[in-house]
């Protein structure tokens, strides 16, 4: 009589475990690239559209190439950012490529304009970079390398839309002193070496008082003329 219920009680717990893992089976998230990236959602926005946080920056509809590049940097550790190289640090090539086109294909709307901090003089200072350059100190118009929309070229050139004033202006500096790199020749550092503070934040601030279009979208390969030697976007 022991030895049966014995018997019972092990088929039971048998039968038990294996209805647990069908349950867990049911249960579990599909396997789409939707539910891979949830883990990018805290800081990005369930689309990539960024959150509220000044210095996490907008991805949906950034060029493939560009996020990808972006991806490769923070795994190997070109760009230094402790969470970002931690989550990709054992990430390979082809799923970073997954990664960066499935937010580059996201066309969430841009948030509304942010609402400008600094003086209408700085804003005009901020516009004129932006579209038109400084020639007087060999600083290219925004407006050159990322379209007349600022949406970006593909494959690897950003855009600079969407973004808050905090995050560009930290970009600009990590580019002038070198703490961002990109491959040589290296056009942002020359760029953002060119801006004084004040230019540096009179772009940052007009950019992110900018709306973007819904529609949104990079420009084809090709379709700008660079005004630098840019080792990310050879001609």
């Amino acid at each position: 009589m022991l030895r049966r219920t014995a018997a019972i009680a092990l088929s039971c717990l048998v039968w038990m475990g294996a209805a647990k893992a069908q349950d867990a089976t049911a249960e579990r998230a599909p396997d789409t690239m939707e539910a891979r990236v949830q883990g990018c959602a805290a800081c990005h926005g369930a689309h990539g559209e960024g959150t509220n946080n000044d210095y996490f920056p907008r991805l949906s509809g950034k060029p493939a190439g560009y996020l990808y590049n972006q991806l490769v940097a923070f795994r190997d550790g070109q760009r230094q950012y402790p969470p970002m190289n931690y989550l990709l640090a054992y990430l390979p090539d082809a799923y970073l490529h997954k990664i960066a086109e499935y937010f580059a294909a996201q066309r969430p709307p841009y948030p509304p304009p942010a609402t400008p901090t600094v003086s209408q003089a700085l804003l005009s200072r901020g516009e004129q970079i932006a579209k038109s350059g400084d020639p007087a100190n060999k600083v290219p118009a925004c407006a050159a390398c990322h379209g007349a929309a600022l949406t970006g070229m593909e494959p690897a050139i950003p855009g600079l839309l969407g973004l808050h004033a905090e995050y560009v202006s930290a970009q600009l500096g990590a580019w002038r002193y070198g703490t961002r790199k990109s491959i040589a020749p290296d056009c942002m550092h020359e760029v953002a070496s060119r801006l004084s503070n004040d230019d540096i934040t009179a772009v940052a601030a007009w950019l992110a008082a900018s709306r973007g279009a819904a529609s949104a979208a990079p420009v084809a390969k090709g379709s700008l003329k660079m005004p630098l030697a840019c080792g990310s976007e050879p001609q």
